[in-house]
């Protein structure tokens, strides 16, 4: 893994119900790093984790979708959670946000239900990925390559498919942001 990301910036895009460890895994593994790190969600205040099917924790928002560029951020994370994924895949600030990013080249990192919001924003078509199991038939019909490993990268797409895959995930993005 890279030793320093520091002058790095990564928004991590998220609503309520995410699954709190693809969250704190890869934030903890990005500042560690050197890099800063943003929650950002559609609503100032707090967002609530997840573990799987129970509330946890909450986390301060740092900043809003819409009150955010992605000319701000060298790269933009994309917990899953089926509530958190299932919402955010229909803001068009968060839409916005990957689709200006993915644009301007920077790494999209995407873990579990995360790739919903990249269906939504028509990007991931062509695409080889992997993500949760039961959002395979999404992706394929989306036009998506799914294809089941522990971490995917396809360009500056980066994708796992569950918190199991965070420490594959990490080094990806880590060195995604190195290059």
């Amino acid at each position: 893994m890279a030793t320093s990301l520091n002058g790095k910036r990564v928004a991590i895009l998220v609503t309520d119900g995410f699954e709190q460890v693809e969250l704190t895994g890869p934030k903890q593994a990005l500042e560690q790093a050197g890099a800063q790190v943003d929650i950002l969600s559609a609503e100032a205040g707090k967002v609530k984790g997840w573990n799987h099917d129970k509330p946890a924790d909450d986390f301060q928002v740092d900043q809003t979708f819409q009150g955010a560029s992605s000319e701000q951020y060298d790269a933009i994370v994309l917990p899953g959670g089926v509530q958190n994924s299932d919402t955010i895949r229909i803001d068009q600030d968060a839409q916005h946000l990957v689709k200006t990013a993915t644009s301007a080249g920077k790494p999209v990192a995407v873990i579990c239900h995360g790739g919903w919001l990249l269906i939504s924003a028509g990007l991931v078509n062509g695409k080889t990925m992997t993500s949760y199991k039961t959002l395979k038939d999404d992706l394929v019909n989306a036009g998506a390559n799914w294809v089941d490993k522990e971490v995917v990268k396809d360009g500056h797409l980066i994708s796992s498919r569950q918190p199991d895959d965070i420490p594959a995930f990490n080094k990806e993005l880590i060195n995604a942001l190195s290059e």
